[in-house]
């Protein structure tokens, strides 16, 4: 049997399926209902004194003039925008004469054929909540109820017990019952931290007859009672709010501000198969974060979610860290982050916080962005992304072994270091679930990358073993496999016969404390070394690494072409000699397993490629890619510069996005100026019965010269300033 006649045979998906809970399939079919319709999303976040003071004409022109077809209004929670009946539901203090403002807002974007969102948020409320309600408030460890930090007189709510089960369920019933929106969405749903009231001690000892733990050490089997506890009445929320929301209006649903990749607070595979849309909210960047982090978000939820549509919320402002909510940034830095979301999935979504402008500027930098993305809609309607290579990642990983005193070191920092090798060999790739490694999820990709997964059941490594036996190819790091999926650490690694080496030692003396001054020696007497080291061919030694194991390999692997120089004294400069030139121990296990091939680095060479940014780290990444994939890529570019390159399908044509990272001003914000490409020569690999009648430029309108070769499309794009969109029609 072939890996193609393998994922097609129904008996082999179905035995699979039995190794994992089945999930929302990616780019299954999203519901036929409204969620799919909107494509530009707008949402004002609205502040107390806006139903007196906020131009609405205004805003309803502005929608109409983007094209705006989805949006979101404040509704209720911490402020109720509407005459509400409910006790303790606070109605704005400048309601009084505007009782309708919620509604006139909401009839006017309905005769713009919009869909509407009534936004909640239930995460603060008032001293007379406190007096009638103490046990609704959240309780720190020292027992004392939390005032809101940034609030006087507000009290912070415990989103676990009555609060959001009881009261918030009645505001939710009261809006749609009043309102036709098409549903509700809720920020700042999942709390305020770990809550020590009378509910949640109460509610958690009866599920585990033990007390809240007071610490969040991932061994600790009390903590990961308390998170699956906290897991659970999560989703009763979301569920309970989501029926009586339906019951009001059969076609609205309940949606969570919730979501994202290994560090998320909530079960991504659960939120798939709940949200019938969703909405990644990471506005803007902060401090060090790549412009391609907003794309990232893009493929993190589509991991789950399939090819439900997914909108990516942004801000015109300076909103992080210091929340300058009511700023504007560059219109370069906006265009660029944005960009990158659409270029991998994203339907833009801008959150203003209040209807009062307080500075307009922001405002062009948005109609720009939406005027195009209507005039284009037809091209970013995808269907499916074309990649052959998925990053995993794990949230038990993150949840169980690493915890959150690991989560840099051990989860993020290798994912991005991953990302980034990635984004600089310009293969388009996609995010992998680790709940999702059946064949049915697995069909599309040739290639799975693990960086660090270091908790994997037995079930989820023989739906490894089996994706590599008929044909997959495997990249893993350091610790990957070698806890169980609770994170209880094992004798050897779960994948030891695909790294075709054991585990031995752990090489740092103190677990927490990184080797320096370490190296590599490549051994060109291998026969993997011109592969490897492709590149590398003059480098005498490479760059170690600072987290290490020490890997027996077994008899039948081949000589290989990296082996460790042990770490060297890096003070005094005169004891600074090297002792030993090469040792035996490997440094990589390149191995071929039934149809497929495996590379396996016992130390961590994804955390330090991020973290250090070694041009050779990122050359042996990508040649350990390109080696287990064993095919070409279905998107090749030569050229100069830094490009977040996607390919995507549509029903009658295909699109290849480049956005143009470039810029001194790539590794963290502000951009701001663009500064345009030199050429880029592109090939794409046309799928089999598609024929090309035609390729042209969305942004730089205009038809593209082009050729054919065999099934291979090859053009040149002159420049891209900051994002370029060749759209490919077929006949």
């Amino acid at each position: 049997m072939n890996r193609r006649d393998f994922f097609q045979t129904t008996a082999a998906a179905s035995a699979f399926a039995s190794l994992a809970a089945g999930g929302a399939a990616p780019l299954a079919s999203g519901d036929a209902d409204w969620f799919d319709r909107p494509m530009r999303w707008a949402q004002l976040n609205l502040v107390e004194d806006d139903p007196a003071k906020m131009d609405r004409k205004y805003w309803l022109e502005y929608f109409k003039k983007i094209h705006a077809d989805g949006a979101c209004l404040s509704a209720g929670g911490v402020v109720a925008f509407y005459p509400t009946k409910i006790k303790f539901h606070h109605r704005s203090k400048w309601l009084a004469g505007n009782e309708t403002f919620f509604e006139e807002m909401l009839d006017g974007c309905r005769k713009q054929g919009m869909v509407v969102l009534a936004r909640t948020d239930p995460h603060a409320t008032y001293l007379d909540v406190y007096e009638a309600h103490p046990d609704w408030i959240s309780v720190g460890p020292d027992g004392k109820r939390r005032p809101h930090p940034d609030y006087p007189g507000m009290w912070l709510a415990c989103t676990l017990g009555p609060y959001n089960l009881d009261f918030m369920t009645d505001v939710t019933q009261e809006i749609v019952e009043l309102y036709n929106v098409g549903g509700v969405f809720s920020n700042r749903w999942t709390g305020n931290g770990m809550c020590y009231c009378e509910h949640c001690r109460n509610d958690f000892a009866a599920a585990y007859n033990e007390e809240l733990p007071r610490d969040r050490d991932p061994r600790n089997p009390v903590y990961r009672h308390y998170l699956t506890w906290e897991q659970n009445r999560r989703f009763e929320i979301w569920e309970k709010w989501d029926k009586v929301i339906r019951k009001a209006r059969p076609e609205a649903r309940y949606i969570a501000n919730s979501g994202g990749g290994a560090t998320s607070g909530l079960d991504m595979k659960k939120v798939g198969e709940l949200a019938p849309t969703l909405f990644a909210d990471r506005q803007c960047r902060d401090r060090v974060m790549v412009p391609w982090a907003n794309g990232k978000n893009g493929k993190e939820y589509r991991s789950t979610l399939g090819n439900k549509a997914i909108g990516g919320i942004f801000n015109v402002g300076i909103v992080s860290p210091y929340r300058w909510l009511n700023s504007t940034k560059s219109p370069a830095e906006t265009r660029i982050w944005v960009q990158d979301g659409i270029a991998n999935g994203l339907r833009p979504w801008f959150n203003m916080v209040s209807g009062q402008l307080r500075d307009r500027r922001g405002q062009k930098v948005i109609e720009d962005l939406y005027v195009w993305h209507y005039r284009n809609e037809k091209y970013l309607r995808n269907t499916a992304p074309v990649a052959r290579v998925g990053i995993v990642y794990s949230q038990q990983t993150a949840e169980f072994y690493a915890g959150a005193a690991g989560l840099q070191r051990l989860i993020e920092y290798p994912q991005l270091g991953v990302y980034q090798a990635l984004i600089d060999a310009r293969i388009p790739f996609e995010m992998v679930h680790d709940h999702n490694l059946d064949p049915q999820n697995l069909s599309r990709f040739k290639t799975l990358i693990l960086p660090n997964i270091a908790a994997l059941s037995k079930a989820q490594c023989q739906q490894l073993r089996e994706f590599v036996k008929y044909g997959g190819g495997l990249v893993a790091t350091y610790e990957t496999s070698l806890c169980d999926e609770n994170g209880t650490p094992q004798q050897d690694f779960g994948l030891v016969d695909l790294f075709g080496a054991s585990y031995v030692s752990h090489t740092n003396p103190k677990s927490n404390v990184a080797l320096q001054n370490t190296y590599l020696y490549p051994e060109k007497s291998s026969d993997l070394y011109p592969v490897l080291l492709r590149g590398l061919e003059d480098a005498d030694s490479v760059i170690g690494g600072t987290w290490q194991l020490t890997v027996k390999t077994g008899s039948g692997l081949p000589k290989q072409p990296l082996s460790r120089i042990p770490a060297v004294a890096n003070l005094p400069m005169e004891k600074t000699f090297w002792t030993v030139d090469k040792t035996d121990i490997p440094e990589v296990c390149m191995n071929h397993v039934g149809n497929g091939r495996v590379v396996y680095f016992p130390w961590d060479i994804d955390r330090v490629y991020w973290e250090v940014m070694a041009g050779d780290h990122g050359t042996i990444l990508r040649n350990a890619i390109q080696w287990v994939t064993n095919e070409p890529s279905p998107l090749r570019i030569v050229g100069k510069g830094m490009f977040d390159a996607t390919v995507w399908q549509q029903k009658d044509s295909m699109t290849v996005h480049l956005v143009n990272l470039t810029n001194p001003m790539a590794m963290r914000p502000q951009m701001s100026e663009l500064i345009a490409s030199p050429p880029q020569d592109i090939e794409v690999e046309i799928p089999n019965g598609k024929k090309v009648s035609r390729v042209h430029a969305l942004v730089k309108v205009g038809a593209i010269p082009h050729a054919m070769s065999g099934r291979t499309l090859k053009f040149n794009v002159p420049s891209v300033l900051d994002h370029e969109v060749i759209a490919i029609d077929f006949a």
